[in-house]
């Protein structure tokens, strides 16, 4: 796995400025060393890949926090409600999450590596 195919197959990682190559190699790096080829088969590099892209948008977030002036790191769920003036809105977080999933519920790329770890632990599935 290598940043440029990383960021062919998720384009919006585009901006080397944004998402450098030495940080795309690090996450590339520990998912590598995380994820048993013999476990994940022909999935792996799909598995790498989305546990990139989970860290490397979590680590975006940290970085536009930091530059507002904010605390990096800090943990933040599912923004169930919100209101502003007379006008409010609410959300059900729980039918977009996995229960038991935990810190991967928190982005998009992490609910669908959570859906990849769920079916590469099922083993043999006889229908």
């Amino acid at each position: 796995m290598t940043p440029t195919t990383f960021r062919a197959n998720f384009p919006e990682f585009a901006s080397a400025t944004d998402y450098p190559d030495a940080q795309i190699n690090f996450w590339i790096g520990l998912a590598e060393k995380l994820l048993r080829p013999e476990r994940w088969c022909d999935l792996l590099d799909q598995g790498v890949q989305l546990y990139v892209a989970h860290h490397l948008a979590i680590g975006r977030k940290n970085q536009l926090s930091a530059a507002a002036g904010g605390v990096p790191g800090t943990v933040q769920g599912p923004q169930s409600s919100k209101a502003v003036d007379k006008v409010s809105v609410s959300y059900d977080t729980g039918s977009g999450t996995f229960k038991d999933a935990g810190y991967w519920n928190t982005t998009t790329y992490g609910l669908q590596f959570w859906n990849l770890i769920l079916l590469v632990g099922a083993g043999g599935v006889q229908l």
